[in-house]
């Protein structure tokens, strides 16, 4: 089976088989765009190295072999050769772009006489040893582990007793020192001398892409962007073109459209003398592309030429790395860019403006997670303009962020886990960062720019980052950064402006971003093209006023027990739970019932006639009433009661698992009238409005139920309330009951509560808890490794598991809709907002989801993504033939 192509055998639609990268530069082969020749090693030999124990399986080195002796004849050089020696770039490359996260090495094929052969070749010795070194501090880095510091720190030494700048003032001389150096830390280290063999190196370079697949770094991204473990990765074996061979030369990054504004422009960065890994690692920090114009206005306008037809092919803003080699030009790499939430909506919706895309296609282009990036917070002119800024860097990805600063990934790993909002400060961030990057509110770095790692992570995770900060000093060993002079120790608070890429001492108070005009338009394009409905989980009337800014068609889940928590309400909640006779708990429950019929009053009037979905009381009683002794006898003195009368009313209602206990509908059949109590708030609420000649829609949720006779006993105790209440206003209301279905036997006797019920609503949360016998308080001692492992694909309570709790709820639906066809169902579980168990919850015909008021948008968008798929997948089944 053929596992290596070479670019002119390959195509763009080939992604699975040799990566993104490799179908790329197929692409572009075919395109007629000066791409350095190559070939591509498949994922499906990842897939055999993985098998053979993480060795090169005979076949595949034989088929290297072939491919290498193929691309000697191409190029008319040799590895090994002396008088033309062939050096090639050895890059990862999976389906999915995955940027910095996996391993690269460079000016592969030197070794102690072809480095002389080309610098006598070329006539440029320092060209020839500085690839040397480079070489030597990549391979000792990505195929023996050998630690990147050791390696900066001979470098550092160098620059810092000569007094140079950068790297560009080290001579020739220098660098043969410093690879002799670099050799010294070969053979220091464990795996003895640098290999002189550049089959052998090639051989272990493509063995160390593979191997990356699985390494930490790469995992935490896969698991942050849900990008599929088993796909595995291409590796790209490539000619050398060289940045670095002089002052006619250079290397860059470019973006067809600012991948932080969205602006129809080109935008991208350049470095003379450089090689790519300059650029992208951020440690130098690059001119702008009027630096490639000045050097080389010829190749500039190649260059502009060949990346606006890049876009028009690909109809999407194009990421390309390119490279000047005495001013020839050469394509590297193109995708589809990294870009901020606020670029990705302004140039969806520039691009159906031109005609280059339909709107369908415009709505698949933006991430619903990042929707909720555009929501974030910023800082306000007012309070910018009360402040100082200590710096100012390059504002790489827009939001604001306080925090306290952390210099490692582990440090700030450990703050965010001890609580802590956390700022990640570095000199340049490195693939090995993004633990740390994760957890961060912002990212600043001292170098690096728009194109470096920290600036298209931050930018990919939505994240507030600021880069290349000249006038910040990062000291790694005392943990401290010098800002213009002023020394800020680990844990020192600063805020960072995303937008306009300024830091300042202090923690700055944020206020929420305002609408942006290109979402909207996004948004109402989703709204007209969805199949579902999306409602808010919204318990206070702000939530449900901010739920119906963003969009929201209503509530579909208020939490009665969240209006319970606010300090009078608790004693009044804790003086009905005390109370030990139905006769005692009527003060408590009339005092009660005031309060609950002006929050649902509230909420029916923003609704305007929208559906109100409320459930009534689920928690168990326990969880209203104190528990250490300092707050048993505050509440005791409240209640005007004794401690030890308190402690016991405690210990009875104690449940040794709260989540399987007394709670939900269970309180609802031992205390009845806690239940109608919110009922006649319920109805008298809406009673009110109806007077006023405002529609109301009152849903009635019912958690917890798991057989039709506890359905059957509750229902009709409600109904009877409720006709009470009608008859008495002399009036009549249309109001449905419903249930909440998160009890896996609920899922096996839909047909049967469909008889009663109005309306499903799922709570994926607890349905999860149920099915896997997880408690979501404790998964964290384990669930980590579980997902590292792969014993999980996914965190079940953040996306829905098909295989276990998805059949669950198909079961349900087709029952539920079996015994009634037009029985409304929902999800109100955190899920809901999920886009992987949207696609899912369209595929089994669900009707709405319920998020809370943020995520509103991103669940628009994440239904009307559903919407076409399936309507892609049924015109596919229409045109097959019979």
């Amino acid at each position: 089976m053929q596992q290596i192509y070479f670019f002119n055998e390959g195509r763009r639609d080939m992604r699975s088989l040799l990566g993104g990268k490799g179908a790329n530069l197929a692409e572009m082969t075919h395109l007629g765009l000066p791409v350095p020749q190559g070939f591509t090693i498949s994922t499906v030999a990842c897939h055999e190295y993985e098998k053979n124990q993480n060795q090169l399986p005979t076949a595949l080195q034989a088929e290297i072999v072939q491919s290498l002796e193929r691309l000697e004849a191409i190029t008319d050089k040799k590895f090994n050769s002396v008088q033309t020696p062939l050096l090639v770039s050895v890059r990862s490359g999976a389906a999915i772009s995955m940027p910095g996260m996996m391993d690269t090495i460079l000016n592969l094929g030197l070794n102690d006489q072809t480095v002389i052969g080309l610098a006598e070749q070329t006539h440029n010795e320092r060209f020839a040893w500085d690839c040397y070194r480079r070489l030597l501090q990549m391979f000792g880095n990505v195929v023996y582990g050998m630690p990147e510091q050791n390696f900066e720190s001979v470098l550092a030494d160098f620059k810092r007793r000569n007094g140079y700048r950068t790297d560009l003032d080290l001579t020739a001389a220098d660098l043969k020192a410093i690879v002799g150096r670099f050799q010294e830390l070969y053979l220091e280290s464990e795996h003895g001398a640098f290999p002189q063999a550049p089959e052998k190196q090639l051989s272990l370079a493509v063995a160390a892409v593979f191997t990356s697949w699985q390494n930490s770094r790469a995992k935490v991204y896969r698991q942050l962007h849900h990008i599929d473990g088993n796909i595995g990765t291409a590796v790209n074996v490539q000619a050398m073109v060289f940045g670095n061979s002089g002052a006619d030369s250079g290397t860059g990054v470019a973006f067809t459209r600012d991948p932080v504004t969205g602006e129809k422009k080109v935008f991208g960065e350049f470095l003379q003398n450089a090689q790519g890994e300059d650029v992208v690692s951020g440690v130098r920090t690059p001119q702008g592309l009027s630096a490639m114009e000045a050097m080389s206005p010829q190749a500039y306008q190649q260059f502009l030429t060949a990346v606006a037809k890049l876009e028009q092919h690909y109809h999407d803003m194009q990421d390309v790395e390119f490279t000047l080699e005495h001013g020839k030009l050469y394509f590297l790499q193109t995708r589809s860019g990294k870009r901020t939430a606020k670029a990705a909506v302004k140039i969806a919706v520039d691009q159906v403006n031109e005609g280059l895309i339909e709107r369908n296609a415009a709505l698949l282009r933006v991430d619903p997670e990042q929707i909720s990036n555009l929501l974030h917070p910023e800082f306000a002119a007012a309070t910018l303009a009360a402040q100082t800024p200590l710096t100012k860097g390059l504002p790489a990805s827009p939001g604001a962020a306080s925090g306290k600063i952390y210099f490692t990934a582990a440090s700030a790993k450990a703050a965010h886990e001890a609580g802590e909002k956390v700022i990640l400060v570095r000199q340049d961030t490195s693939p090995e960062d993004i633990a740390g990057m994760v957890v961060s509110e912002a990212i600043v770095t001292s170098r690096g720019g728009m194109t470096s790692h920290a600036a298209v992570v931050a930018r990919g995770m939505g994240k507030c980052g600021v880069v290349g900060c000249a006038h910040l000093v990062v000291d790694q060993e005392k943990q401290q950064v010098t800002i213009n002079g002023t020394v800020f120790p680990e844990g020192s608070e600063l805020s960072v402006d995303g937008a306009s890429g300024q830091i300042y001492q202090g923690l700055l108070e944020a206020t929420q971003a305002t609408q942006d005009e290109n979402l909207q338009t996004i948004l109402s394009w989703a709204q007209a093209v969805g199949q579902m409905d999306v409602y808010a989980n919204a318990d206070t009337p702000s939530d449900f006023a901010q739920a119906l800014d963003f969009g929201a068609n209503g509530i579909g889940l208020t939490r009665t027990e969240h209006m319970f928590f606010k300090a009078d309400r608790l004693l009044k909640m804790r003086r009905l739970i005390i109370a030990g006779t139905v006769s005692d708990r009527v003060e408590p429950l009339a005092e009660l019932e005031e309060l609950q019929t002006e929050d649902f009053y509230q909420l029916y009037s923003l609704a305007q006639g929208k559906t109100v979905t409320i459930r009534l009381l689920d928690p168990p009683l326990n969880e209203f009433l104190p528990h250490d002794a300092k707050e048993l006898a505050q509440v005791a003195g409240a209640l005007n009661m004794s401690v030890s009368a308190l402690e016991k009313r405690v210990a009875v209602l104690h449940e040794a698992n709260p989540m399987l206990g007394h709670r939900g509908s269970r309180l609802a059949v031992t205390y009845p009238d806690i239940y109608e109590m919110q009922v006649t708030a319920i109805i008298n609420a809406a009673l009110r409005l109806k007077q006023a000649g405002v529609p109301v829609k009152p849903h009635i949720m019912l958690p917890l139920i798991d057989t039709l006779p506890e359905l059957q006993w509750v229902k009709a105790r409600l109904v009877a309330k409720i006709n009470d209440l009608l008859a008495h206003a002399q009036t009549s209301l249309h109001y449905q009951i419903g249930i909440m279905v998160e009890m896996p036997r609920a899922c096996m006797v839909a047909d049967e509560l469909a008889t009663e019920a109005d309306f499903f609503s799922f709570g994926t949360n607890d349905l999860t808890q149920l099915t896997f016998g997880y408690s979501r308080d404790d998964i964290g001692s384990f669930l980590p490794t579980y997902l590292e492992q792969g014993i999980l694909k996914e965190d079940p309570f953040k996306t829905l598991d098909v295989e276990g709790v998805g059949k669950l709820m198909k079961m349900a639906v087709d029952k539920g809709r079996y015994q009634r066809r037009s029985l409304p169902i929902g999800v109100c579980g955190e899920l809901g907002g999920d886009p992987a168990s949207i696609q899912y919850f369209a595929e089994i015909g669900i009707d709405y989801v319920s998020v809370s008021p943020f995520r509103v948008p991103s669940a628009i968008l994440a239904c009307a993504q559903a919407a076409i798929k399936r309507d892609y997948q049924a015109s596919k089944v229409a045109v097959q033939p019979s």
